[in-house]
């Protein structure tokens, strides 16, 4: 081999490598990088929804729990997600309806937002006709305002039948209105997709379900309630205090056992569960610490909320309070049904030890909760009555005095 050869042969660039994919090893790197990138911002964006999900569906269940009636769907959905939590061990199985509720807030809050420029122009329309009515720039602002109603209101409505996301409410598409229009059957497509969308949200479900919750629950309550009313409206004397201490002994022991006869109430999705105390006695032996924590902070939970009772709400104010309710007894219904899923997936009781700790433990958290509460009817706008509004076992907002 001569010397021009050995040369020409070293100087040569090494072979390109081509993966089987098509493509070389820089570019499958980019694509990696590409493909990793557009999961992160989908992952994101994914996990942002959810949120904003919770937070509507904490909303929408706030506002239902005000307006009367309705808010037996509000309970009727707290008890669905605590028997989710009973049926399959899991706190996400609780969090029923969370990426539709994103979709009822983003259509409220997109309206919202565009209806702003609106108002604005509105006002200005108004302070014409104040400066100068019936001059030619007041009838010309109020021509200005139809214009624009009529444009908005058909950005919205356009906008709703994309599918209600936010990103629909700040970019109208015209072309692929257009192209819509053209094609036809747009009313069709509208009506049977508000048709689906309404029937997922299983309305009259939670409707009964929260309805036979709050019979099962005020029927346990009734008595020791009643007793606690009784007690201050007779005379000086020992009786009062015999009544109060017979409802308070009473109220105690409903106490040990309402949170997790509603949750297994709410699985089996049978009343006759609701009155089935020898099945929870059974599952406090197989989770007598679970039953403990879920004790311990669904009346923890709800002794706060009686501090937004002592002063009557506005009706139009109601709603910010009660979602504090909710915000509240939804954590709680959570950890009454993980108690009772907890107790379902084992087959032996626990170590005598931790059940009589338990047992020791549980007696005190509902005697203080109910020395607590019998205070309240002193200090409640709705006096004797407000003992009747136990918002941690019947309707999450019990504002009945509106």
């Amino acid at each position: 081999m001569s010397t021009t050869t050995m040369i020409d042969t070293t100087l040569q660039e090494p072979p390109i490598q081509v993966h089987s994919s098509g493509g070389t090893a820089a570019e499958l790197r980019v694509t990696s990088v590409r493909r990793r990138l557009r999961r992160a911002w989908e992952l994101t964006g994914s996990v942002l929804e959810w949120c904003f999900g919770l937070l509507s569906m904490l909303v929408i269940l706030a506002v239902l729990a005000t307006i009367p009636l309705l808010q037996f769907l509000s309970l009727g959905y707290l008890l669905e997600a605590s028997g989710r939590v009973a049926q399959r061990g899991r706190f996400r199985a609780g969090f029923i309806g969370i990426r539709q509720a994103a979709r009822v807030g983003s259509l409220v809050l997109g309206s919202w937002i565009c209806l702003l420029p609106l108002r604005f122009l509105a006002g200005l329309a108004y302070d014409a006709h104040l400066i100068a009515p019936g001059s030619a720039t007041a009838r010309g602002w109020r021509v200005f305002m139809v214009l624009a109603t009529a444009l908005v209101v058909g950005h919205i409505v356009w906008a709703w039948f994309r599918g209600g996301k936010f990103r629909h409410f700040l970019w109208p598409a015209p072309l692929r209105l257009f192209k819509r229009f053209w094609r036809g059957g747009m009313y069709a497509q509208a009506r049977d997709a508000t048709w689906d969308f309404i029937a997922a949200w299983r309305l009259p479900h939670y409707f009964w379900l929260g309805l036979r919750g709050f019979a099962g629950g005020a029927a346990w309550l009734f008595l020791p309630l009643l007793l606690f009313g009784a007690a201050t409206l007779l005379p000086e004397g020992p009786g009062p205090v015999l009544l109060s201490l017979l409802g308070g002994l009473l109220l105690t022991i409903v106490l040990l056992y309402l949170p997790f006869l509603q949750a297994n109430f709410a699985a089996q999705q049978c009343l006759a569960a609701m009155f089935d105390v020898s099945t929870v006695r059974a599952q406090f032996k197989r989770a007598p610490l679970a039953f403990w924590i879920a004790l311990f902070i669904t009346l923890l939970f709800a002794l706060p909320l009686y501090l937004l009772k002592i002063e009557l709400i506005p009706r139009e104010m109601a709603a910010l309070p009660s979602l504090v309710f909710v915000a509240f007894i939804f954590p709680a219904r959570l950890l009454a049904g993980w108690a009772v899923g907890r107790a379902e997936k084992r087959t032996a009781p626990r170590f005598f030890l931790s059940r009589w700790l338990a047992r020791l433990g549980a007696l005190p958290v509902a005697a203080i909760y109910v020395f607590l509460i019998y205070f309240t009817q002193y200090l409640s706008w709705n006096g004797v009555w407000s003992l009747f509004e136990q918002h941690a076992f019947l309707l999450p907002a019990p504002f009945v005095g509106m």
